[in-house]
């Protein structure tokens, strides 16, 4: 595990320019995205750490099949990059975007049976498309119980199983969705990883979770992935024809850095799969995804689990989005249910003019960096 940390930097000292390399890898079907590689701060020892940050461009015709062999060493300029596809900053807060639409969030009361989870799960994806979703998210460890004693028993390949119903929902429905988390196994290791499928069934991105949850208070709760997943090394986000999304799972929305570096990455929406539990939930839920949104002026979306209260992890639910102004403006309770929320982008845009903070930002005495080693 890592920490990133603030880095002081004079006036007019410039980083290396970043570099972009596209690429593409096996997956359900015709994985696509853009790798570039960046390094980040590491605190101790002074030592860099590579990471990669990967992002898929939307297709122009979002129910269009993209031809994932064009895909493979494109570099495409800003210049000549098409207008919905051309890249926000936070200063251009998506105006080359649509300008609204409906976000679903899929609180699904998760069982032992996987095929059971991945029925349920599609039978929810459905039912937010026929309410007018375009984005979807399922919530953390959708498929499987969570715990460090299931990840090794429902752990798969991606592709697999639960990736390739995911992809064969989102064609169907013509959605973007994010596929919550399950537990991946690549390489004889373990991850935590989001998978996001685009309407034409195309895996566009996968994140692994980069902070693990390893936590002890005393008569609460004590909990350690560590004991069985290995931490990712890149960031995701992808591009949608209404915004760019960035990905975080749990307990990586405890770390402002990576919000904020998603923000310099034009980013109007976070999307958090996230299984907080009963001491964790009440306290921290909620104010987590406040400051994350208020921080960067961005939307803030939680998938949760329903609440079970017989499970050996007990869920908080509570699914959330939270607008840029930090207002609550969907939640559920602790019921499987689906939440919905019309995530405005013109009022994005209007607060990001009235509180211009990505402007003001005194970046002569600090900043947070992602740099190319």
């Amino acid at each position: 595990m890592f920490k990133l940390r603030l880095v002081l930097r004079a006036a007019g000292e410039a980083g290396p320019a970043p570099s972009a390399e596209a690429g593409r890898g096996g997956g359900c079907p015709g994985l696509r995205s853009t790798h570039t590689w960046c390094g980040i701060i590491v605190c101790g020892e002074g030592l860099r750490r590579g990471l990669r940050l990967v992002s898929a461009p939307a297709p122009a015709d979002p129910n269009a099949r993209a031809d994932p062999i064009a895909a493979v060493g494109a570099r495409t300029s800003p210049r000549a990059r098409s207008p919905r596809t051309r890249r926000p900053g936070p200063g251009n807060p998506g105006s080359l975007f649509a300008a609204a639409f409906r976000l679903a969030l899929i609180q699904l009361q998760v069982s032992s049976i996987k095929s059971e989870n991945l029925a349920r799960a599609c039978g929810l994806v459905r039912e937010a498309a026929r309410q007018g979703a375009k984005v979807v998210s399922l919530p953390e460890c959708f498929n499987s119980p969570y715990g460090t004693k299931y990840f090794p028993e429902y752990a798969e390949k991606i592709p697999g199983e639960s990736t390739q119903k995911l992809s064969e929902v989102a064609k169907e429905c013509s959605v973007y969705l994010i596929g919550g988390s399950i537990p991946e196994e690549d390489a004889g290791k373990l991850y935590n990883t989001c998978a996001v499928f685009g309407p034409d069934g195309t895996l566009l991105v996968k994140y692994r979770k980069l902070h693990l949850f390893d936590i002890d208070i005393p008569g609460k709760i004590t909990f350690h992935e560590s004991k069985t997943l290995t931490p990712g090394d890149s960031f995701s986000t992808f591009d949608t024809p209404y915004c760019r999304v960035g990905l975080g799972i749990c307990y990586d929305m405890r770390f402002a850095e990576l919000a904020q570096i998603y923000a310099q990455r034009g980013c109007q929406l976070l999307v958090y799969p996230a299984a907080f539990n009963m001491t964790t939930g009440p306290a921290h839920w909620e104010l987590l995804q406040r400051g994350r949104a208020v921080d960067n002026q961005l939307y803030v979306a939680t998938a949760s689990p329903a609440r079970d209260e017989q499970a050996s992890y007990v869920a908080w639910g509570h699914s959330t989005v939270v607008s840029p102004w930090g207002e609550v403006v969907a939640k559920a309770g602790a019921e499987e249910t689906v939440v919905y929320s019309d995530i405005d982008l013109k009022k994005l845009a209007e607060i990001r003019q009235q509180i211009p903070i990505f402007s003001q930002k005194r970046s002569d005495l600090y900043a947070v960096e992602a740099k190319k080693p």
